[in-house]
């Protein structure tokens, strides 16, 4: 019998525990066929948590998450909670505690998907973008003075750390040498107007790139690198940006490769505990109906079995999901699919089962 993985299981709010359901569904049927152990442990956090004890995320959840060989998260965000409390309090402690420095993001088109491009297709959309995600505007620097008042000043401070920026980036080349696509790497920045952030990023790219002389190596600015990818995604391979920025352009490329229903990424700590998750919200509209799209928390656990090395079993889980969009699913939007949530998963499942 192969390897024994300790997974931790975040079901969340509104729709997320219905999604993490399905994913923990196909996830098992590989590990049976693929021949390696999941023990799950959940851990039910989230707006209802909160409202009924006043905790977000306590000290020994938070231990018991960080013995763990990987989180499976759903969604976080309760319509009673203030934006913003379970985020941060959940998501960014997590992140930062767990010091999760990669957010990763494929961006990937599959066939029977509509994308909003005109004729672009499948074999135009394939990238990932690789997103510093423990430092810049997000690392939570800054202040406020003189609240209220017609004087007031906020200040909201990008942090950048050698440290930070270069093992970002050394991620990314190490990712775009082992994707083995076209095997050229974009730095995603604005050096003509973030000259001290970006001058950072932009000599330890070039410096780093050295060590790679089999990737090729490009730079665009963040505003040319949004017209890029609508215009002309076939020229993009990985992408390399900071937090903000990753953060804007992943949600444009969720777009473009058919929705927020379908698009997935993992924070990722290649030494330690790495978490992954679907992109979109807990859609609490559809809580309960058996209509949400449980494609993203798939292509989730997709990405955590590709982490953990377990190669095999998340080659058959994306086959398991092409066959599905290609032959069953009529629209991945919510209520239009012809199927139910749980029998979107069974048919990923079947796949997998009779590959």
């Amino acid at each position: 019998m192969g390897k024994n993985y300790q997974i931790a299981v975040i079901p969340g709010d509104g729709t997320g525990p219905e999604v993490i359901a399905e994913g923990i569904k196909v996830l098992k049927a590989a590990s049976r066929i693929y021949g390696f152990n999941l023990q799950f442990t959940h851990h039910e956090i989230g707006g209802k948590y909160y409202k009924a004890t006043g905790q977000v995320l306590p000290d020994e959840m938070l231990q018991s998450l960080e013995s763990s060989d990987a989180i499976y998260l759903g969604a976080i965000g309760h319509p009673d909670v203030k934006p913003g409390i379970l985020e941060k309090g959940i998501l960014l402690k997590i992140r930062f505690h767990l010091d999760q420095y990669i957010n990763l993001r494929p961006i990937k088109l599959y066939e029977g998907v509509s994308t909003p491009i005109k004729n672009k297709g499948p074999e135009e959309i394939d990238f990932v973008v690789v997103r510093e995600n423990t430092e810049g505007l997000y690392a939570g620097a800054g202040g406020v003075l003189k609240m209220g008042t017609p004087d007031e000043v906020a200040v909201q401070e990008s942090i950048n750390t050698r440290k930070g920026v270069e093992r970002c980036i050394r991620f990314a080349f190490d990712y775009c040498r082992k994707r083995g696509k076209a095997k050229k790497l974009t730095l995603c920045g604005k050096t003509n107007v973030l000259t001290y952030a970006f001058d950072l990023w932009e000599r330890t790219f070039y410096e780093v790139a050295k060590e790679y002389p089999d990737i090729e190596t490009d730079y665009a600015h963040v505003d040319a690198i949004c017209m890029w990818m609508v215009k002309n995604p076939e020229w993009f391979d990985v992408i390399v940006t900071d937090n903000m920025f990753g953060d804007i352009i992943t949600d444009l490329g969720a777009m473009i490769q058919g929705g927020m229903g379908i698009a997935a990424g993992g924070n990722i700590n290649p030494d330690g505990v790495s978490m992954f998750e679907p992109i979109g919200g807990s859609a609490p509209k559809y809580t309960g109906k058996g209509v949400i799209n449980p494609i993203a928390a798939i292509s989730a656990a997709q990405l955590l079995l590709e982490t953990l090395g377990e190669t095999a079993a998340a080659t058959a889980i994306e086959k398991g999901i092409i066959k599905t969009l290609k032959q069953d699913i009529k629209d991945i939007a919510a209520g239009k699919m012809g199927f139910s949530t749980s029998e979107v998963g069974d048919l990923i499942k079947n796949y997998i089962e009779h590959n």
